[in-house]
């Protein structure tokens, strides 16, 4: 078995690097060398995103290799497409299969055989480009319409949750999703202030309502955990994160197969957390994290996403 830690191909992403596509993919290497690739190996990717980690992975898959990415975003499968369909030069025949599908993870097994990965990869992090696309409505820093879907095809919108849910479901999904202690007081607010259709306007009354109390609330802008519970909400994030923990990658991981997954707050990572302790418990996985591994201080100088993600690994037995 070939282990990813060792970069035979070169630098991480050189002529591909995160540069050319305005994404940095958080724990690269560290990802990388829990996933252990092996050369004509499968492998799934299972928040293909913009691609950054599954090109890593390509690199060292050989053209025996088989790379399936999934994605729920039509817009960030194609840009992953255009990246991992454009091997460099030096690898053009020695490059694996590449096989992209329009889905959710928590679908994965619909579209892979059992027992027949060698690894799989979610990066649960929203991308740079869904956040700064405006239209989109995922972030309270530019104004857009309230929308917030990975998939803007299909499912409940932002705007449907925050106009038609009553106060009392509205301020249980803050709560829980959004772990906002001051849920009530921002749902009674966003009742009173009905309608509202922009991200703009939401953040501004989230901000009349819950005002910072000390320095640090003050760190964090006072939309943050709302913005996340509805965005939560809306994806089935936490539903479709616990179905593939305790079923799809327990069903298409072959024996010895790495489990690799980044969380970026407490809600995931607590789920990930139990799925692989329950895992292990039951003689499924082997723990290769005891604790979760965080970015060195050199990466979050260069990508301060990375301070708040955190990466769990098992492996199939």
């Amino acid at each position: 078995m070939q282990n990813g830690s060792s970069d035979t191909n070169g630098a991480l992403g050189r002529e591909h690097g995160s540069e050319m596509y305005g994404h940095v993919p958080v724990l690269l290497q560290l990802t990388i060398d829990f996933l252990a690739v092996r050369r004509g190996g499968t492998y799934i990717d299972a928040t293909l995103g913009l691609g950054g980690h599954s090109y890593e992975i390509a690199r060292r898959l050989g053209r025996l290799g088989h790379l399936i990415g999934f994605d729920k975003d039509p817009a960030a499968l194609e840009r992953a497409r255009a990246r991992l369909t454009s091997p460099p030069a030096e690898m053009a025949g020695d490059w694996p299969q590449i096989e992209l599908v329009h889905a959710s993870f928590a679908d994965i097994a619909q579209h892979v055989p059992p027992a027949s990965a060698d690894g799989l990869l979610a990066d649960l992090g929203v991308s740079s480009m869904q956040l700064q696309d405006a239209a989109r409505g995922f972030s309270f820093q530019v104004e857009g319409p309230l929308d917030m879907r990975m998939d803007p095809h299909s499912g409940l919108t932002a705007d449907q949750v925050v106009n038609r849910f009553d106060e009392r479901k509205l301020a249980d999904a803050i709560y829980e999703f959004g772990e906002e202690r001051r849920s009530r007081r921002i749902a009674r607010a966003i009742v009173r202030a009905r309608p509202i259709h922009t991200t703009a306007k939401l953040a501004e009354v989230i901000s009349a309502a819950a005002r910072p109390m000390n320095q640090s609330e003050r760190r964090i802008h006072p939309a943050t955990r709302t913005f996340q519970a509805i965005r939560i909400l809306v994806n089935r994030e936490l539903e479709d994160l616990k179905v593939l923990l305790h079923d799809v990658a327990l069903r298409v991981l072959r024996p010895g197969g790495r489990l690799a997954i980044i969380s970026f707050h407490s809600l995931e990572d607590r789920i990930v957390k139990d799925a692989l302790r329950d895992g292990a418990r039951d003689g499924a996985l082997r723990v290769l994290t005891k604790k979760p591994v965080t970015a060195e201080e050199k990466e979050v100088a260069g990508n301060p996403r990375s301070r708040s993600a955190k990466l769990r690994a098992a492996e199939r037995m």
